[in-house]
């Protein structure tokens, strides 16, 4: 590795697992001093301690302002300053459907994915001004971000918020020497999905969904740290506002020609699993008698 971040502190969220921890780690490698926050606190012991460079573990939740102020006082006391954030911390919701959804779970995810970024971005900003200087910030947005599903509302709509978030910071951001990107993963199997690992389009399942994007295979944490790196890095020097899609080419594909699958897979099945006996009505096929 280049050493490229020697003598820079980084803070990432959610680094206790996951993309978190592989981009804490990547960074470590290229030389930063690493600020590990996790609402799991032995998690992200675990991680700093393993770290090769000087680091320090934080347990807050990014949803709650006084634990966002908090990390970011320790990374100062700690470090004296910080160069780099890595805005990552996100939760998945619930598989339900939009009649059956949760309100609880909804403002859940909105307040970790959404609220947590906000106020990441709002702390960075604050430090970047009191240092009088730039920085750095890279966040963790999501395919989910650039398109729609069936399920996991709450979750592509926490995304695309994020998204917007990138882009307003970035321009507010450009004449204060701060970049703000984001990097969106496709499909990573990794600890975010273990609570749903048998579900239809959980951790399981991904290795197999994976498989129709055009490398044919799912990504794993290592190679969305490496564009982390890279945003947050001189390399990535003129780029701000921008979301980086690291997805195996997922959201190029033309679902409507027949190199995107268009006849060549029968709807019929999923919109069976999906919508059940509302789906079976619609289509003259009668109420489910199960």
């Amino acid at each position: 590795m280049t050493g490229r971040f020697d003598g820079q502190v980084a803070i990432v969220t959610g680094g206790g697992n996951g993309l978190g921890r592989a981009s804490a780690q990547r960074l470590a490698v290229e030389g930063a001093s690493v600020v590990v926050v996790d609402i799991d606190a032995a998690a992200a012991s675990k991680v700093a301690d393993e770290l090769p460079t000087p680091s320090l573990a934080v347990r807050a939740d990014v949803a709650v302002e006084a634990d966002v102020d908090a990390y970011l006082a320790a990374a100062v006391r700690r470090f004296g300053r910080v160069d780099l954030h890595h805005l990552n911390a996100g939760i998945f919701g619930a598989f339900e459907p939009l009649p059956d959804s949760s309100v609880a779970v909804f403002d859940r995810v909105m307040g970790v994915n959404v609220r947590g970024v906000f106020l990441g971005l709002r702390a960075a900003f604050r430090q970047f001004r009191a240092q009088r200087g730039g920085g750095a910030i890279a966040v963790t947005g999501s395919i989910a971000g650039l398109t729609g599903s069936s399920d996991l509302l709450a979750y592509h709509v926490s995304k695309h918020a994020v998204h917007g978030l990138v882009h307003s910071a970035a321009v507010y951001g450009g004449p204060l020497g701060i970049r703000v990107n984001a990097v969106a993963p496709g499909i990573v199997p990794t600890d975010l999905f273990a609570e749903a690992a048998t579900h239809a389009g959980g951790r399981d399942d991904m290795v197999r969904r994976a498989a129709t994007t055009p490398l044919r295979r799912a990504g794993r944490a290592e190679e969305i740290a490496g564009v982390v790196s890279f945003l947050l890095s001189a390399d990535a020097a003129y780029m701000t506002g921008q979301i980086v899609s690291v997805d195996g080419g997922a959201t190029i594909v033309n679902t409507v020609r027949p190199s995107g699958g268009a006849g060549a897979w029968d709807p019929g099945p999923l919109d069976e699993s999906t919508y059940g006996a509302t789906y079976r009505a619609q289509r003259g096929g009668g109420a489910s008698t199960e």
